[in-house]
């Protein structure tokens, strides 16, 4: 004879459960006059058939047609309400979920105009929490006939929606802000990404109570990886190599060309810089460019001016100067570069 649960309850914290079946397997044979009980951070869904009948908040519930008058339909008069009948209870955890990590997998691409390509990569992370709003939808829609529901079922899709929102809002802040303000916008940033996705939470029966982002800063992808994004062509490529060969070549004075292949073909750092100067130029009429960029240096120039002109780094110039492949004359603890001593560096 299958057994009778006159009371039903889940005296647990749910630490990691967001849905909690009772029975976890098979069904609850249960009659009027059975007793769900409900504690502070629960909900319960009661079934039938596979269709929800009520909600139960905290408390003690007697199951009866008063207050499920669907019950009517399934449990007969003939027997005096007293006919088993089954169903099952679905707990439910509306606690916050705080303290949830999220972050960046892939850098996200931005815009950054007026500054070197043009886009960035930035990369984050932070916190978020939720809660479970609306019961009966969430059990509905994510846990089926599943006899536990756990965080780690639900959360990865959550931080596929969040790098979402936060990708869509970044692309909509770097048409006003630049890459720099964007880091000091955080706090307007993770409100902006809380408005954005409320209603995709909302839409499975979730609320997005908070969402944090702890940082937001520049990749450090090298050249080789952003072509392979498909982010650089050839002659921007070409260029950012001569840049990382330079830096490369400053930590590694010994030898090591790094992604650079003209270093590890023998070629001088300033014969490097100086094709790749030439092919980001494009034929004569980029060569025409070249030179008038090179016709109109000053007669000195500081370390930053240098940057500019070879469109490096300034660091990448002080580390040509501290190898001494590029001379130039310190003043105090300042250093001056000559219009000559660059163009010798440029011919390598």
């Amino acid at each position: 004879m299958a057994r009778i649960f006159d009371v039903v309850e889940y005296a647990n914290e749910m630490q990691d459960e967001l849905v909690h079946r009772f029975p976890e397997q098979g069904i609850a044979d249960l009659r009027i006059g059975s007793q769900v009980i409900v504690r502070e951070s629960q909900k319960a869904v009661f079934f039938r058939d596979g269709k929800a009948l009520d909600v139960f908040g905290p408390g003690r519930h007697t199951i009866a047609t008063a207050n499920i008058p669907l019950l009517i339909d399934f449990v007969g008069k003939a027997f005096n309400n007293r006919t088993p009948f089954t169903a099952e209870v679905y707990y439910v955890s509306v606690k916050d979920f705080a303290d949830r990590k999220w972050g960046t997998p892939q850098p996200i691409i931005v815009r950054n105009p007026g500054m070197g390509l043009g886009v960035a990569l930035l990369q984050g992370f932070g916190t978020y929490s939720y809660q479970i709003k609306d019961a009966q939808q969430f059990v509905t829609q994510l846990v089926g006939a599943k006899g536990a529901y756990t965080t780690d079922e639900i959360e990865n899709r959550l931080r596929i929606m969040l790098l979402s929102k936060l990708q869509d809002l970044l692309g909509e802040t770097t048409g006003t802000k630049s890459v720099l303000d964007l880091i000091g916008l955080t706090e307007e940033l993770g409100a902006g990404v809380r408005a954005k996705a409320q209603d995709d939470f909302a839409a499975i029966g979730l609320l997005l109570k908070s969402f944090y982002i702890g940082n937001l800063k520049p990749s450090d992808k090298s050249a080789e990886e952003l072509r392979s994004m498909g982010m650089l062509d050839m002659a921007t490529y070409t260029q950012l190599q001569a840049a990382d060969a330079l830096r490369d070549a400053a930590q590694n004075p010994s030898g090591g060309a790094g992604l650079t292949a003209g270093i590890g073909a023998g070629m001088g750092l300033g014969n490097v810089i100086s094709e790749s100067l030439k092919n980001v130029s494009g034929g004569n009429s980029g060569a025409a460019n070249g030179g008038a960029a090179m016709n109109g240096m000053p007669d000195v120039m500081t370390p930053g001016d240098a940057a500019k002109i070879l469109q490096v780094s300034e660091e990448d110039i002080l580390a040509a100067i501290n190898d001494k492949s590029l001379k130039a004359k310190k003043i105090g603890n300042a250093y001056r570069i000559s219009k000559e001593s660059l163009e010798e560096f440029l011919r390598g």
